[in-house]
């Protein structure tokens, strides 16, 4: 990216603020969610320190859990720009212990919504080296299939996530596009080791 990933701009706008931006307009309250040396710009919300390590992203969902006071957390990449406001807001209302997208066949984690009750479980997953798919997999998990994310538009821009500059040139023509993206959805890369922004 020649740049950290959520320093890198969108539209004139860093990823990550533009995802704080999106949380905000969902009525949910952004936290960022980031180690401790992780270089972020000016934000205008919380942001929260997760341990240095391990660098694994249930550390980052399990900080999370811990400072929201009970009430669960929803989570979102800093690297997925182009989900709407209104799937947020949706997730944050599921009552689940543990609700996450499916894209592809697979486990979305990093979009979902995570209730404090399942902290020690991804604690232990995380003690023991799991992958963050199979931790997640393993709590049972409601799934919401693609064709469920496609009330809120079209899942291949959804799930749409930042790895190259191919990638923001990409999104930056999708912004102004309303219509059916066709990207396939199987040119993500393996999701679940990506940083997230996790707002309660």
């Amino acid at each position: 990216m020649g740049v950290p990933k959520a320093l890198a701009e969108l539209a004139s706008r860093p990823l990550v603020a533009r995802v704080v931006s999106t949380v905000g307009s969902a009525g949910l309250d952004p936290v960022v969610v980031a180690k401790p040396d992780s270089p972020l710009p000016k934000l205008d919300c919380r942001v929260l320190s997760e341990p240095s390590e391990p660098r694994h992203p249930l550390t980052g969902v399990i900080a999370a859990l811990g400072a929201s006071a009970g009430r669960g957390v929803v989570t979102i990449a800093c690297d997925m720009p182009l989900v709407p406001s209104k799937l947020l807001g949706w997730l944050a209302q599921l009552e689940e212990p543990v609700a996450v997208c499916e894209v592809g066949g697979r486990l979305e984690p990093l979009l979902g919504r995570y209730s404090q009750q399942v902290t020690e479980q991804l604690q232990a997953s995380l003690d023991a080296g799991a992958a963050m798919r199979d931790a997640v997999a393993a709590l049972d998990p409601f799934v919401i299939p693609e064709e469920r994310v496609a009330r809120f538009g079209d899942p291949a821009r959804i799930f749409f996530n930042i790895n190259s500059p191919e990638d923001l040139e990409l999104a930056e023509g999708l912004l102004g596009h309303t219509g059916r993206f066709s990207l396939p959805i199987s040119r993500r890369s393996g999701r679940g080791d990506a940083p997230a922004t996790a707002p309660p």
